[in-house]
């Protein structure tokens, strides 16, 4: 059988419990069931039907990888859903906004550098400096300065987006201010700047 029939499982209450323990037909009920409303948030979001169709598949995607930690008691299934979709979401914008900045910085290096004989050489050494010392954080820390300066977050909205308290995102953001800052003056003290 192909289906669930919801008269032999007893409702809901038993297809999400079937879910959680990983049953692919649960699965799939929950996806004929919700899933327009999950293409309707990411059309909504997104402005566009493949960008939403993306957002679908990769919210019942994370959905299914963290069954067990869903919980009916803190929302509906929806409501569930809702939110990992919210997050996808934001997540392409995001992804969007950066591909569009390194496409805008690549057009303003060729730009510069065709009309001064290059980009300004001590400009891209610090570029890498930073970019270098970036990978050389700690995850929490990258991620913290990343969307800080990057994505221009506030840290309420870091703190909120990433789930950290309030207090761990300022920490992680100055310890990783210190240390960038560190390098830097190593780095200039070296070359005699």
């Amino acid at each position: 059988m192909n289906t669930i029939d919801r008269s032999d499982t007893g409702g809901d209450d038993q297809i999400l419990d079937r879910f959680r323990s990983g049953d692919e037909l649960a699965l799939r009920w929950l996806y004929d069931r919700y899933g327009a409303a999950v293409l309707h948030l990411g059309q909504t979001s997104l402005g566009n039907r493949h960008d939403a169709e993306d957002v679908v598949q990769a919210t019942f995607v994370a959905a299914w990888q963290s069954r067990e930690r869903y919980d009916p008691r803190l929302g509906s299934p929806l409501a569930w859903l809702l939110g990992i979709a919210r997050r996808k979401a934001v997540d392409l914008i995001r992804l969007r906004s950066r591909q569009d900045r390194v496409i805008d910085t690549m057009r303003q290096v060729e730009t510069a550098g065709a009309g001064a004989g290059g980009p300004d050489p001590d400009t891209v050494i610090d570029r890498l400096v930073i970019a270098d010392e970036l990978r050389g954080l700690e995850p929490a820390q990258r991620q913290v300065l990343a969307l800080t300066f990057y994505d221009d977050l506030t840290h309420v909205q870091i703190a909120a987006l990433t789930g950290m308290p309030l207090g761990t995102v300022k920490s992680h953001l100055r310890r990783g201010i210190a240390r960038l800052r560190s390098r830097w003056e190593v780095d200039r003290a070296a070359s005699g700047s």
